[in-house]
């Protein structure tokens, strides 16, 4: 690696001829060799998968998009340095009728384009390096104890709060009748980062401001502990690797307030309701264990109600998948992902013989769709069980579901949906200049 320079010493450039070390290196020809590079899909590898896409008449009435933002902002530059991360979340609702008669109309004006942004809004601060809090002796302790009061403030204008729904989520409290094992919940590790794991939770200990007292150290836990965010924590080089899992976990925790209160007032309006996503139907790295709570969830939705739901992508390997067989795939079709497609062509690695892909953290299954206008999407979809060759029976509301994402499509980006590209815009913070005018608000307002 080469020097750099601020001063006035001349840059140190990188070699221009050093590259024949490593091209005449027999070790490295050798490695070169040994690599395996996925096939490009042919024809029948797609046309033996597919199956056709037919628009049903649904019962859904209205459309709920969650989505999150967040940006880091340097409070203190130089070293030791301190940032903050801001985090911004929406839930944004309109009415089919609403968008129908947009299409129909030749002008739109501005207050018929304004039904379509009501949302709602949540905000969070985040210290991830070289602040915390003054209540907090450790970085660790700081992180932990802002989201867990976030997540008790936070209501979305009705009377219990996210982290209440938390609770809702984890003891299964939406069954009429319970197992033992659905009050409990077992962490693997202790959030201090010094006692032993793992920790049983047990709801009857919870008190009433969703903490624990642990029995080995007497220290207490909190409810959202249970995300196991304090395991990225590093008190030297800081949080900024949690901010990943905060957006998703707090984008989840926004879909289950709703359904939860929807469940509340009025349960049959659930039926009427397709939730969108801008991420796919899953759980990842620490809060993994989540997945298998959803799996529950999603049994009991299809058992008493119904759900409908769509996790769109916008980039990764199945994305740039999706775009490079495009031509493979004729409007109007679905190509279910198998695991021996998806290995084959998508995710190089060893297949497990008995268990499905990316079962410890999806609680869906993917699909590659084509609209009859051609647009493509990559598109999960909650399911009871993960399979390794599932079927379009395996996934519920499959066709209810892709005819509103046909519905929903818009023209402001390729192979857009409008409410996700209408919730990413009222939510999301530009490099240029939010970062600006928030570093600048960070930077006068910490420590007054």
């Amino acid at each position: 690696m080469s020097y750099s320079s601020t001063g006035p010493k001349p840059y140190e450039r990188a070699s221009k001829s050093s590259h024949h070390h490593v091209i005449n290196d027999e070790a490295v020809v050798a490695a070169l060799k040994s690599l395996q590079v996925p096939p490009k899909a042919d024809t029948g590898e797609v046309t033996k998968r597919l199956i056709p896409f037919m628009p049903v008449k649904t019962s859904i009435l209205h459309v709920v998009a969650v989505d999150g933002g967040y940006t880091e902002v340097p409070v203190r530059e130089g070293f030791p340095a301190a940032a903050i991360h801001f985090f911004q979340f929406g839930a944004l609702h309109f009415k089919i009728e609403d968008l129908v008669k947009l299409e129909a109309q030749q002008h739109v004006a501005p207050e018929d384009i304004q039904k379509l942004k009501n949302i709602d809004r949540l905000k969070l601060p985040l210290a991830t390096s070289g602040a915390r809090r003054r209540d907090c002796g450790s970085l660790r302790e700081s992180v932990r104890k802002t989201l867990h009061d976030f997540l008790a403030a936070q209501k979305l204008g009705e009377d219990i709060s996210l982290l209440d729904t938390l609770a809702w989520f984890v003891f299964r409290r939406y069954k009429s009748q319970r197992e033992a094992d659905d009050k409990q919940w077992v962490l693997s590790s202790h959030p201090d980062g010094k006692s032993d794991g793992p920790i049983e939770l047990a709801e009857a200990n919870m008190s009433a401001g969703f903490t624990f007292i642990c029995p080995k150290s007497g220290q207490t836990i909190f409810l959202s502990d249970v995300f196991r965010l304090h395991e990225r924590v590093e008190e030297e080089t800081g949080a900024a690797g949690v901010a990943g899992y905060v957006a998703g976990l707090v984008e989840h925790l926004v879909l289950l307030h709703i359904i939860r209160n929807l469940l509340r007032k009025n349960a049959a309006a659930l039926k009427q309701v397709l939730f969108i996503m801008d991420r796919p139907t899953g759980w990842f790295g620490v809060t993994a264990p989540m997945h298998r709570l959803m799996l529950e969830l999603n049994n009991w939705l299809f058992d008493s109600h119904n759900l409908f739901l769509a996790g769109l992508e916008k980039s990764g390997a199945f994305v740039e998948h999706a775009a490079a067989i495009q031509e493979l795939l004729p409007p109007a079709n679905i190509l279910v992902l198998d695991d021996e497609y998806i290995y084959r062509h998508i995710s190089p690695g060893e297949e497990n013989p008995t268990r499905a892909y990316a079962a410890t953290s999806y609680y869906g299954h993917k699909v590659i769709f084509r609209s009859r206008q051609g647009q493509m999407y990559v598109v999960s979809l909650p399911v009871r069980e993960l399979k390794k060759s599932p079927k379009p029976t395996d996934l519920p509301n499959l066709q209810a579901v892709l005819t509103h994402v046909e519905q929903l499509h818009c023209d402001m980006y390729e192979n857009a949906l409008l409410p996700v590209a209408l919730a990413n815009k009222l939510v999301s913070l530009s490099a240029h200049p939010s970062s600006q005018i928030l570093r600048a608000f960070a930077q006068s307002s910490v420590g007054k």
